[in-house]
């Protein structure tokens, strides 16, 4: 009891934010994304922007006619697969949920959707590998043996530049003046985000890597999740 009490009472903002792992480190561009950021000011920042302004009930109610617009379009493919070819059903859900995430989160889907997808689906397998550079962090040569690092940075520059263009692009149409373009007629989570950035209310700014961070991570965690159930 009295280790408890140490921990989640007493020492409870020394355990409050997750071990530092140098894959999660590069995928979360430094950790300043929300969920695996340390427990600080900048933490308790996007906490309630996430309360206040990405997750609010109304945003979330928005979001069914994405969800029913996307269950209607799987409906319609398993309907006209009906002639006896095999279906790849766990490719087709896949392409479901992540559809439904792109639209939330970008207002539309990616030209590059399914190269984007197997990108995150590939860095979330790399991410939860075993790498003994995460036990032993400071000796730094762990990090060129293990060859796992490599292959993180060049998976994540992909991603990397997929998200910036998509950010870019939201930018071009906020300068000229084109409102309500995401899938649903509102802001999609990144326009939340730019128009924050430029209002200059945040105690501590964000940048494009702020916004590709929270983007990237939501995506990977869905994903993640997605492959784990299916």
């Amino acid at each position: 009891m009295d280790m408890a009490r140490g921990v989640l009472k007493t020492h409870d903002l020394a355990f409050a934010s997750r071990p530092k792992l140098a894959s999660i480190d590069i995928i979360c561009y430094k950790s300043i994304d929300i969920a695996l950021t340390p427990y600080g000011e900048y933490w308790r920042q996007m906490h309630k922007v996430c309360v206040l302004e990405l997750f609010t009930s109304k945003n979330v109610r928005s979001f069914s006619s994405i969800r029913r617009d996307e269950a209607s379009r799987l409906v319609q493919f398993f309907r006209s697969s009906t002639r006896g070819e095999p279906i790849k059903v766990t490719e087709r859900v896949s392409w479901y949920q992540s559809s439904n995430t792109c639209k939330a989160a970008f207002g539309e889907l990616l030209k590059d959707q399914m190269k984007f997808i197997e990108l995150v689906k590939e860095l979330v397998e790399l991410a939860s590998g075993f790498s003994v550079a995460d036990i032993f962090p400071s000796i730094k040569i762990l990090h060129v043996l293990s060859g796992l690092r490599s292959r993180i940075l060049k998976v994540h520059k992909n991603v990397d530049a997929i998200v910036e263009d998509v950010i870019n692009e939201h930018k071009k149409n906020i300068a000229s003046c084109k409102k309500g373009n995401g899938a649903f007629g509102g802001e999609d989570l990144i326009d939340v985000l730019l128009r924050l950035m430029e209002s200059g209310e945040l105690k501590i700014p964000i940048t494009n890597d702020n916004i590709k961070a929270i983007m990237v991570v939501s995506i990977l965690k869905l994903i993640g999740k997605i492959s784990k159930t299916i």
